[in-house]
């Protein structure tokens, strides 16, 4: 890898983030992201690669809860019952995002940065991802919740992104690595 200094973003964010879109250029696809605890890293990283703009359509940060309802349409029932780090709250942003754009792939980050906000059944470093398609049904969104546990908030935002990233990978599976 080359050194970059015009960027703020690790390299391999960056990398991983070039791996992406030109995958999905390939795939003649473009795709969108809604982002909460990681703050609009994941677009931030691929808004870094100049010409992204003819893949990535469009980010959402949507940090509150208030915020996931708004800009996403995730009913305040979902988040009321099951928690904004959720399944059913990131298969709502997933499918808010889809929805809201002319996206063919929208993925979402929800999750718990810490250092504080984690709880025994929730701690620190839980974060859950969702993977919506166009034109698939809504029984065919994946999402699942992964532990990466307590790495401070910087790292637990950057390995919630590169996970987000290779779920943007066409045919990606919610198991990427």
């Amino acid at each position: 890898m080359t050194e970059r200094t015009d960027t703020l973003l690790p390299a391999i964010l960056i990398d991983r983030a070039r791996a992406v879109l030109d995958a999905n250029r390939a795939a003649g696809r473009c795709i969108a992201v809604a982002e909460s605890c990681t703050g609009g890293l994941v677009a931030a990283a691929l808004t870094e690669i100049a010409g992204s703009s003819d893949v990535f359509m469009c980010g959402f940060v949507t940090y509150s809860d208030s915020a996931k309802r708004q800009a996403l349409g995730v009913a305040g029932n979902v988040i009321e019952t099951f928690g904004a780090v959720s399944i059913a709250t990131a298969w709502a942003m997933a499918q808010g995002a889809l929805e809201r754009t002319e996206a063919d792939v929208a993925v979402s980050i929800t999750g718990i940065a810490g250092p504080g906000g984690g709880s025994e059944r929730k701690p620190v470093g839980t974060v859950v991802f969702a993977r919506a398609e166009k034109g698939a049904a809504p029984d065919k969104i994946k999402a699942e919740r992964r532990e990466l546990g307590d790495l401070g908030r910087g790292g637990v935002r950057l390995q919630a992104a590169l996970v987000a990233l290779d779920l943007l990978m066409p045919d990606a599976e919610t198991s990427a690595p």
